[in-house]
Order: structure tokens, then C-alpha cells, then sequence
């Protein structure tokens, strides 16, 4: 038999029997939706849950909660020169502040990282929203070049455009939040859940800004600063809609002597000592704490 005429049974048998039946009124059940033997489901992907830091210091959850981020980390090293990576630069100087945070009392804190891993970016400001934390600082290193001589820090908030950007981003994935930073969200309209998150940004962003000029007074005369220390961009790690956030770029690896530095005990107690005195007086200004 011909592979021609076995594809012409395969076709003409059941259309034949199918015709046949119709003939003799014969008729053949068809499954149809709502049938006790048609099931349906709804499937929905299983979104892990976010893995959570311990907080540490005091045991009062009326204490102020900072969440430090050390940037990069696992496989991603940030900036790279002379053998050294800013992913271990900017943990060993979290760790210093936490130390100095935990060991001068008063306040809680969560690191996103405590040790060589990744953390996907979403998730870094996202466990500073879910710990409902009072303040978020990001922490890294800039390059410029091999032997640069660009130096010093700076601090970045969130720019007006990026917010604005953010805020609409955020109502449409979370309007079914009842409130954020203490603004009722919950039933509104898309558009009109946005504004009110924006609304909320703008409060925290005034509180971002506040912090980031106190990193600069704290820290003169001890750090040294980039010419332009204070910046804004539309950077990922501090679109938290309700928790005051700032990227603090501590110094430049390609640069000598902001690498050494950041590498040394006495350099990353220097800016422990500052950043943790910024964080103090911030906490200090409002009555709540």
C-alpha cells in the first residue's frame, strides 16, 4: 500500500463513519465547557517569596530600621582595578557601618547581603519596603580609568523624571496595596493611584535629599568628595515609592588613594563614622524616634 492511499483512509475513514452515524440520526457527544468531565484551570506562576535578612540590634520595633545594600555581588564585581573588586570593597564597608550602627546603639539594621552572593536589583529596595525599613543607603565604588585621577565621593538620589516614571510603574503592579508611605491607594483608578504615589515619592525624595546633605556636612574634612557630590538619576536601586533611599558612591577604585582607602580598616571606619553619624542626626530630627 502506497503512503498516497493510506493518507486518504486515514482522512476518509472517520469521515465516513462520521457521515454514516449522521445519516442514521445517530448522534455523537461532543465535550463541551461546563460538562462534569471538562475541567478548567487557572494557572498562575508561583512567585517565590522574597528571602527576608535578619534585622539586627535592638529588640524594639519602635527603633529606626536602616537596610544597607552592598552593591554587585556573586558574579557580578562591579568595578574592577588592581586586583580589586568594588563587590568586596562595598560589602567590607557595609559591614563597618553596620558594626559601628549595632555597636552605638539605638538602631536596627539589615544588610541585603552579608556576604559574596547576587540579589537581583528589584529585590534590593524591595526588602527595604517589605522590612518597612525607615531609610535605605546603597553602597559602591565608581571607576574612571585605569590610575584615574578622578577621586572622592558622591551621593545620588532620585531624579523628579525618574520618579515620576517609577510612581506609574508602581501603581499599575501594586494597586492592590491599601496605602504607601500612609496615602490611601487602595480602589482608586490606575492614574489616579499613580499621582498618589507620586505624591509619596516626592515626600520621601525631600527626606532622601535631606540625608544626602547630611552625608556631606558629616563627612567634611574626614572624606574626600567628587566636585559634584550631590547628583540625581534614574537609577533602579531607589525607586522604594515609601522609603527615603540614596546611592552613596564611596570613591573610585581606579583611583590610588581612593583605593587605598577603601581598603584599609582605618579608611572604612573613616566612613562608617560619618555615615553613621549622618544616619544619627537624620533619626535624631524626627520626634517619632
Amino acid at each position: 500500500m502506497s503512503i498516497r492511499t493510506l493518507l486518504i483512509l486515514i482522512v476518509a475513514i472517520p469521515a465516513l463513519l462520521l457521515g454514516g452515524a449522521y445519516a442514521w440520526g445517530v448522534k455523537i457527544p461532543v465535550p463541551e465547557w461546563g460538562r462534569d468531565y471538562v475541567l478548567s484551570f487557572l494557572l498562575e506562576p508561583e512567585i517565590e517569596p522574597l528571602e527576608l535578612p535578619v534585622i539586627e540590634g535592638p529588640d524594639d520595633e519602635t527603633r529606626p530600621l536602616v537596610v544597607i545594600d552592598a552593591g554587585h555581588g556573586g558574579r557580578d564585581p562591579g568595578s574592577v582595578s588592581a586586583g580589586v573588586s568594588e563587590k568586596d570593597v562595598v560589602l567590607d564597608l557595609s559591614l563597618a557601618l553596620r558594626d559601628m550602627l549595632i555597636a552605638q546603639g539605638g538602631i536596627r539594621v539589615a544588610l541585603t547581603r552579608s556576604d559574596d552572593r547576587i540579589v537581583p536589583l528589584a529585590d534590593r529596595p524591595e526588602i527595604a519596603r517589605q522590612l518597612e525599613a525607615d531609610l535605605f543607603i546603597s553602597i559602591h565604588a565608581d571607576s574612571a580609568g585605569e590610575d584615574s585621577a578622578v577621586s572622592g565621593a558622591s551621593i545620588y538620589i532620585l531624579s523628579n523624571e525618574a520618579s515620576s516614571e517609577a510612581a506609574a510603574r508602581f501603581a499599575a503592579r501594586e494597586n492592590s496595596a491599601d496605602r504607601v508611605n500612609g496615602i490611601e491607594i487602595d480602589g482608586q483608578t490606575e492614574r489616579v493611584s499613580a499621582i498618589l504615589v507620586e505624591l509619596s515619592q516626592a515626600r520621601t525624595q525631600e527626606d532622601a535629599s535631606e540625608f544626602a546633605s547630611l552625608i556631606t556636612r558629616e563627612g567634611e574634612g574626614k572624606l574626600q568628595f567628587h566636585p559634584s557630590s550631590r547628583r540625581s538619576a534614574a537609577l533602579a536601586v531607589l525607586r522604594a515609592p515609601d522609603v527615603p533611599a540614596v546611592l552613596f558612591e564611596s570613591g573610585f577604585v581606579t583611583n590610588k588613594t581612593d583605593r587605598a582607602r577603601l581598603t584599609t580598616d582605618d579608611g572604612r571606619a573613616q566612613y562608617a563614622e560619618v555615615l553613621s553619624q549622618a544616619i544619627r542626626v537624620y533619626f535624631a530630627r524626627r520626634s517619632e524616634f
